[in-house]
C-alpha cells in the first residue's frame, strides 16, 4: 500500500511539473486559432485542441474537451491522442474521476502507452487528495457542530437555572 500510495504522488508530480512546463503561450493559442479559422481541418482543430488541453484557463480546458471529445465522434484518425488529450484537460479541471476513466480506456487499448499511466496514477493520487480534504473538512464542520450545540446547551442550562 505504502509503495502504491509513493508512486502515486511520484507521479502526479512528475505529471504536475510537466504540465506547468508546457502550458501554451498566448501568442501560440492565438496563432493555432487563426490556423484553424483560416484552414479549417481535423489535423488543425486538434492541434489547437491539443494546445488548450493544456492551459491553466478554465473555460480553455472544458472547450478542449468538447473539442476533442467531437474529433472522437467523427472518427478522427488519432483517436488515442484526442482521448489523452481530454484525459489531461479533465486532470487539470480536477475532474479526476472522469479523467482516470479516459486513461483506463486508452490503457485498455494500448497498455504500454507509458504517459497514459503516468496520467492515470496521478489522477488517483488526485481523487484521494480531494477525497482527503472532504473528510477533514466534515470532521472539522462536525466538530464545529458538536461545540455549538454544546454551547447552546449550556446557554439554555443556564437560562433555565436563572429562572429558578
Amino acid at each position: 500500500m505504502g509503495t502504491k500510495k509513493h508512486t502515486q504522488r511520484k507521479a502526479k508530480a512528475s505529471v504536475d511539473e510537466k504540465l506547468r512546463l508546457s502550458t501554451p503561450s498566448r501568442d501560440l493559442l492565438e496563432s493555432l486559432a487563426v490556423s484553424c479559422a483560416s484552414k479549417p481541418s481535423q489535423d488543425n482543430t486538434f492541434q489547437y485542441a491539443f494546445a488548450l488541453a493544456k492551459s491553466g484557463n478554465t473555460r480553455e480546458l472544458e472547450y478542449a474537451v468538447t473539442i476533442l471529445d467531437g474529433l472522437i465522434k467523427e472518427k478522427y484518425e488519432y483517436q488515442i491522442d484526442c482521448m489523452y488529450g481530454a484525459a489531461t484537460a479533465l486532470y487539470r479541471l480536477e475532474r479526476y474521476d472522469e479523467a482516470r476513466a479516459r486513461c483506463e480506456a486508452i490503457l485498455r487499448a494500448n497498455p504500454d502507452n507509458v504517459n497514459t499511466a503516468e496520467l492515470h496514477l496521478a489522477c488517483m493520487e488526485g481523487a484521494d487528495i480531494v477525497k482527503e480534504k472532504k473528510m477533514k473538512r466534515a470532521a472539522i464542520e462536525g466538530t464545529v457542530g458538536v461545540a455549538a450545540i454544546g454551547l447552546a446547551l449550556s446557554v439554555a442550562g443556564m437560562m433555565l437555572g436563572k429562572k429558578k
